[in-house]
């Protein structure tokens, strides 16, 4: 065995290995990524393949936007650990049933800011390219549902057809009306008129005025109120449903506890507020999936009745078809 004198050498030689060690680690430190992981997630409804697409999130001032007191709007966002302005959600679903690639709504485009605009980045990773969509179902024409229509001055989707109410196209694509609207509402116009004109004069636009299947497997349903066409969508495949909702909803921490509160974008607050109640009701009481374009990121989940509000279930995850 070695004595003492023996083995002080070798601690403090191995205390210096180790200081040294520790200095080589501080400085090989790595930097802050930074980027998410990419905005996609998967979800099956019967046989159709349902793939949540982030756009991308905007900051918005939801204590002012909303129809509430504003410390009870605080109030309710401090308690969800969101802060003001608040971190929000855009998102569209695409839908593959077999035969046909559906896309719900396309995202703002260039027309909300540079913090959106990513759907196609993400349509990309989740494994589909734009021109592989053949139809795309619009909830309404608010800039950040139909921007992603164009890429610059080129049509985004190529190869789709486009269909949404006719009460909204009818109201958005109105040159007289849009030359009369207040100066902050102009924009939304001209944003719908720039993004689905393209598409009209190339014979891909589509209106319907009745619920109904729009493509095989998903249908309309009316839920006017946020705008003046306003259209939910039921996807069906094997006995499941999935009701893609639009901008029914916006926070789900202040409008699930309280559902009378609407938002300084609705057309109509209060047929908004009672869409928002009829398509919850009719959702909650047949058990079905709910994907909503402004909750949190993939959006998808279910709500059931809880007295006169309602309870939010995000969806479980799985990595699973």
């Amino acid at each position: 065995m070695k004595n003492l004198r023996d083995v002080t050498p070798m601690m403090k030689a191995l205390t210096a290995a180790v200081l040294g060690i520790t200095v080589l680690a501080a400085q090989a430190a790595a930097p802050l990524a930074k980027l998410t992981t990419p905005g996609f997630a998967r979800v099956m409804v019967g046989d159709f393949e349902v793939t949540p697409l982030n756009d991308g999130t905007a900051d918005l001032p939801m204590v002012d936007l909303l129809h509430n007191d504003k410390d009870r709007t605080q109030a309710a966002l401090n308690k969800a650990h969101l802060g003001s302005p608040t971190t929000t959600s855009t998102n569209a679903f695409l839908i593959n049933t077999g035969s046909k690639l559906v896309l719900v709504d396309t995202g703002a485009g260039t027309l909300f800011g540079p913090t959106l605009g990513k759907l196609v980045d993400n349509l990309k990773a989740s494994g589909y390219r734009p021109e592989q969509v053949d139809d795309i179902l619009i909830t309404h024409f608010h800039p950040d549902h139909v921007g992603g229509l164009m890429a610059d001055t080129k049509v985004a989707f190529p190869n789709a057809t486009v269909h949404a109410d006719r009460r909204d196209a009818d109201y958005w694509l109105d040159a007289a009306r849009m030359a009369k609207a207040p100066k902050d509402v102009a924009g939304f116009f001209q944003g719908a008129q720039v993004s689905l004109t393209p598409y009209i004069k190339a014979g891909k636009f589509k209106a319907f005025d009745r619920n109904g299947e729009v493509v095989p497997g998903i249908s309309s349903y009316a839920s006017y109120g946020h705008t003046a066409g306003h259209t939910s969508y039921v996807v069906e495949s094997k006995g499941k449903k999935m009701v893609v909702v639009g901008d029914l909803i916006h926070v789900a921490a202040v409008q699930f506890d309280h559902p009378g509160v609407t938002i300084g974008f609705d057309s109509d607050p209060r047929q908004a507020a009672a869409a928002r109640a009829a398509v919850f009701g009719k959702i909650a009481r047949e058990g079905d999936l709910v994907a909503a374009a402004h909750l949190q990121f993939p959006g998808i989940g279910y709500i059931a009745e809880n007295g006169k509000s309602w309870t939010w279930t995000p969806a479980n995850y799985t990595l699973r078809p």
